[in-house]
């Protein structure tokens, strides 16, 4: 038996009792006296006997088991994120299994399969930036697994969300630019395509609109909001002939990489151009100056949406009635907006 894996049969062999009363016994039956129950337990331990969970939970058609997928775990939004999906699974009794599609369709879809085929009972998800083909979740409805999304809105009909307020986020972030007095405020906007970047989007318009501001299309500028593109966004923004004061930026990475940049060529923040971004990284609280922000709350969103997921794990019959939970965003107001002091 050396190195086979242990089964009840090979304790009850080497205790010469019925095979049945040591399943009794590790199931902490009344039926088999303490006795018994401790030399059963005791010789377990000795032959490294570990119960098959997995045969288990099958046996049950439960596996305890959610399946997590984000575009990139490396994100502070979505490890955060992560940590509150993480939490409140493991206080449920849940074990987690985590991927990240790494914004690819494809990839997606891949995992969506291995997780569906090793049976767990629910996916939370923020879907890729390539996802507009939902066949993939369709199997998981099918199959009758609960299926959650946050952060990313999605047209998939039958699932339940928990979205931020990215309207409203991105209201609040363009009207503190014009309360410290920007006249001329650009957006770094993410792909056009996705709906909580259009949201941020009309946030940043409807705050133009209510301080009699003129909306300037020029003023909108799209990329993927990486390290990179807020270099180049950043030059852009050196070319206007007009002097851009103010910029509010749809994410951190690229509004903090745009002021590196603007710091090279002697635009000095706040004073010159004020700048605000979305989703409070880590690094946006210690860059000099620091980075006012929205705050996503995405340990928030971890805990809410598992909870949501749970619930219609239990309650299989919710599945016909999604649920939409919005959270608000809370602006953090640092150095790189404050023209007024």
């Amino acid at each position: 038996m050396e190195n086979n894996t242990i089964t009840i049969h090979d304790i009850a062999k080497t205790l010469e009792i019925d095979s049945s009363t040591v399943s009794r016994a590790l199931n902490n039956s009344d039926r088999v006296s303490l006795k018994t129950k401790k030399k059963i337990l005791d010789k377990a331990n000795e032959l490294g006997y570990q119960r098959n969970l997995l045969a288990s939970n099958l046996r049950k058609n439960k596996t305890n088991t959610i399946g997590v997928v984000v575009p990139r775990i490396s994100r502070h939004f979505f490890s955060s994120a992560i940590s509150g999906i993480e939490k409140t699974a493991f206080n449920k009794g849940y074990n987690v299994i985590i991927c990240q599609s790494l914004e690819q369709l494809e990839r997606e879809q891949n995992l969506i399969d291995t997780l569906a085929a090793n049976r767990v009972d629910g996916v939370i998800m923020s879907i890729s930036m390539e996802t507009f083909n939902y066949n993939h979740l369709e199997k998981l409805k099918k199959n009758g697994t609960p299926v959650l999304i946050f952060d990313r809105h999605c047209n998939f009909s039958v699932h339940s969300t928990v979205l931020l307020d990215d309207f409203q986020g991105a209201f609040e972030a363009t009207t503190h630019l014009i309360n410290q007095g920007c006249k001329n405020i650009v957006h770094f906007s993410g792909p056009s395509n996705l709906k909580v970047y259009q949201n941020r989007l009309q946030g940043y318009k409807a705050a133009l609109e209510k301080s009699n501001m003129n909306f300037e299309e020029k003023y909108v500028l799209n990329s993927h909001l990486m390290n990179n593109d807020g270099i180049l966004l950043a030059e852009k923004v050196l070319k206007f002939s007009e002097k851009v004061d103010g910029i509010f930026s749809a994410n951190d990475v690229a509004a903090i990489s745009a002021m590196q940049r603007f710091k090279k060529a002697g635009i000095r923040i706040p004073e010159d151009i004020a700048m605000v971004g979305f989703s409070n990284e880590p690094i946006s609280s210690v860059i000099e100056p620091a980075l006012s922000t929205i705050d996503q709350s995405g340990s928030k969103m971890g805990k809410i949406g598992t909870e949501l997921l749970i619930e219609q794990i239990k309650n299989k019959s919710k599945l016909a009635k999604p649920e939409k939970v919005i959270i608000k965003p809370s602006l953090l107001i640092r150095e790189s907006s404050l023209r007024k002091r």
